[in-house]
């Protein structure tokens, strides 16, 4: 019986969370793909705290934005683009929030990883300066 583990690809990884966060599966694609000591980075002005380190904080941050929607309206993400160790993906989201009210996210994801884990993701606004 080995006990050897495969290390995925760029492209995996980024196919992966994909394919989980069409689903709805944001919390999942976090706990499986994230690495323990990530960072995650925020658009400037968004909602909640803009950076964020560590697997547990991470995950926490998601829920808390998945707490906060009130309708879901529709959601769009595309296909990755892969670039070496990097990988970025276009969201579109129309939700309520609470607080907030019904509202238009727009935003591009550029994920950095290594050893087969996401370390890094950092979300720039289509409205701010990337």
């Amino acid at each position: 019986m080995s006990t050897a583990t495969t290390t995925l690809s760029t492209q995996e990884v980024a196919n992966r969370l994909v394919s989980q966060c069409r689903e709805g599966m944001f919390v999942d694609a976090i706990q499986e793909l994230y690495a323990p000591h990530v960072v995650s980075i925020g658009p400037e002005g968004g909602h909640g705290t803009s950076r964020v380190e560590g697997f547990d904080n991470v995950v926490n941050k998601s829920i808390e934005f998945g707490k906060s929607l009130e309708q879901v309206y529709s959601m769009v993400i595309t296909d990755p683009v892969v670039a070496d160790n990097f990988f970025s993906v276009g969201m579109h989201m129309d939700i309520d929030m609470a607080g907030v009210g019904r509202t238009q996210m727009e935003e591009v994801c550029v994920n950095v990883v290594k050893n087969g884990r996401i370390g890094r993701d950092k979300k720039v606004g289509l409205d701010e300066n990337p």
